[in-house]
C-alpha cells in the first residue's frame, strides 16, 4: 500500500470550541482487553464521551468463532456481559468481534470483521490496544514457549492491529487515533518478567515509530503506561501485606490506581483535544516514576 500524499503539516482544527474538544460523539472505537480491569474502564469512558465501541473478545473454548463475521455459537451471554455497562444514551451502537490475541491469523481478521458489522457502519476512528498477558519466572528458567506467547500477544498483536488501523486511517480523510498500552516496565526492567518487560519496552518504541510515519496524515499514535493499579491481575500482589505496603509507601498519591483513573487519559488521547499530541507515552502512576 502506498501512502497518500501527506499535507505539509497536520493542523489542529480551530472550529471546535474548547468545551467540545473531548466529545467523541459519532466516533467508533475498537478495543482489545476491554472486558475487565483497565480495558473495561477505558471502554466505559469512551462510551460516556459518546463513542461506539467494538470489543474484541476471545472465543470460548467450547465452540468456534467466525472472526470474519464476528458471530459465535455460544456468544449471547458473553456479548451481554461485555456490553452491558456501556452507555447508549447518545445513540452509541456497541458490538463485539471475536479473535484470539495469541493467534496471528485470527488477529489479522479483526478490522475486516469489525467493518462488516452493522453497528460499525464501515468506519473506525480509534484503536485501543489494552489486551496483554504476563508470565513470571527467573530468566535462566524462563521457557521459550512462555517468551513466544508473551511477545506474540503483547507486541506482535499490537503491531498487527495497528497496521490494520493505519491502513484504514490512511485510506480516508480525517486520520485516526491509536492508543497502545505500555507499563512501568516500558521504562524499568522489573524482576523475573523478562518477556513482559521486553514486550512493553518495544510497545513504547513501536508507538514512536508509527507516530513518526503517520503524524502528517492526522493519525496520532500514543501510549498509556499504567502504574500499580488495583485489578484482578495485581490481586496476589495486593494480598501480600509487605509488598502492598512497600508499593503504597512509594506512590506519592498514597494509593493504588483504579480503572476509573484512566477515564480522563483515554478520552483525552482519543479526542480532538490531543490533536497535537503524538508519539507520547502518558504515565498514569500516581507519581511513581517521579519518585
Amino acid at each position: 500500500m502506498s501512502l497518500p500524499s501527506a499535507p505539509t503539516a497536520a493542523h489542529t482544527r480551530t472550529d471546535i470550541p474548547s468545551t467540545s474538544l473531548f466529545s467523541l460523539a459519532g466516533k467508533q472505537a475498537i478495543l482489545t482487553g476491554a472486558t475487565r480491569g483497565i480495558g473495561k474502564g477505558c471502554a466505559v469512558a469512551l462510551a460516556e464521551a459518546g463513542a461506539s465501541c467494538c470489543l474484541v473478545l476471545r472465543p470460548t473454548t467450547s465452540s468456534n468463532a467466525d472472526s470474519q463475521t464476528g458471530t459465535h455459537s455460544h456468544s449471547q451471554q458473553q456479548q451481554h456481559e461485555a456490553l452491558r455497562d456501556l452507555p447508549t444514551d447518545q445513540g452509541q451502537r456497541h458490538c463485539v468481534v471475536y479473535a484470539d490475541l495469541a493467534d496471528s491469523h485470527s488477529v489479522k481478521g479483526v478490522f475486516e470483521a469489525a467493518l462488516k458489522k452493522d453497528e460499525v457502519r464501515g468506519k473506525v476512528d480509534i484503536l485501543v490496544n489494552v489486551g496483554g498477558i504476563q508470565r513470571r519466572n527467573e530468566a535462566v528458567d524462563f521457557a521459550e514457549e512462555d517468551w513466544d506467547e508473551v511477545i506474540n500477544v503483547n507486541l506482535k498483536t499490537v503491531w498487527l492491529l495497528s497496521q490494520q488501523a493505519g491502513k484504514h486511517f490512511l485510506s480516508r480523510p480525517g486520520g485516526g487515533k491509536i492508543i497502545n498500552f505500555g507499563s512501568l516496565l516500558t521504562f524499568q526492567g522489573g524482576i523475573c518478567i523478562p518477556a513482559y518487560a521486553s514486550s512493553k519496552g518495544a510497545v513504547g518504541q513501536l508507538t514512536k515509530a508509527l507516530s513518526n510515519e503517520w503524524a502528517t496524515h492526522s493519525v496520532q499514535v500514543n501510549a498509556i503506561a499504567p502504574g500499580y493499579i488495583s485489578t484482578d491481575m495485581t490481586e496476589k500482589l495486593q494480598q501480600d501485606p509487605v509488598r502492598e505496603r512497600q508499593i503504597s509507601e512509594r506512590i506519592p498519591a498514597g494509593r493504588w490506581g483504579t480503572p476509573r483513573d484512566f477515564a480522563g487519559p483515554i478520552v483525552f488521547l482519543a479526542s480532538e483535544a490531543s490533536a497535537y499530541v503524538t508519539g507520547e507515552i502518558l504515565v498514569v502512576d500516581g507519581g511513581w516514576m517521579a519518585r
